[in-house]
């Protein structure tokens, strides 16, 4: 083993350079993993595209009334009652979004599952669901992804399971 600083020879047993002085066997900058990266940024996106899909579901239950004026008077009278029904299930959804991106951020070991079958659903949602599902399933689906979030996981104090 040799010096990555001056390039004197360097035994087993040494822990500092005799030439320089520097550290043996210890990178300058410490090893990030590949998905360290890339997980705080997936919760952040998770959130806005949460948040962005919440305003129809909310705009769909504050007008649900003046929605049903507007409809001709021979339409079935199910049909007022689905603004709001559609409506909660737009904010469901933004917020199942919302919990995955929070499970994310707290390295839950259920959020990497989660996010992963809600980015095969967005995937649907073009442009911005396509794009952030097919980036999610880049950064959460490979095998060394799995276990990589298993050890972060274990290291934000979550028991892994057998």
């Amino acid at each position: 083993m040799y010096c990555d600083r001056c390039g004197a020879r360097l035994e087993a047993s040494q822990n500092f350079c005799a030439a320089c002085g520097k550290a043996a066997g210890m990178p300058l900058m410490p090893v990030e993993s590949r998905l360290a990266g890339h997980i705080r940024l997936l919760a952040i996106l998770w959130f806005a595209l949460s948040a962005f899909a919440m305003l129809p579901g909310l705009l769909l239950l504050t007008l649900s009334g003046f929605l049903a004026g507007l409809l001709p008077a021979d339409v079935p009278p199910f049909v007022p009652d689905l603004f709001p029904a559609i409506g909660i299930v737009f904010i469901g959804l933004a917020a199942v979004g919302i919990v995955a991106g929070w499970g994310l951020l707290e390295r839950a070991p259920w959020a990497r599952t989660l996010t992963i079958v809600l980015a095969c659903f967005s995937l649907l949602h073009m442009p911005f669901g396509t794009a952030l599902g097919i980036y999610t399933l880049w950064v959460l689906l490979p095998a060394k992804s799995e276990e990589e979030y298993r050890r972060a996981s274990a290291a934000h104090g979550f028991e892994a399971r057998a």
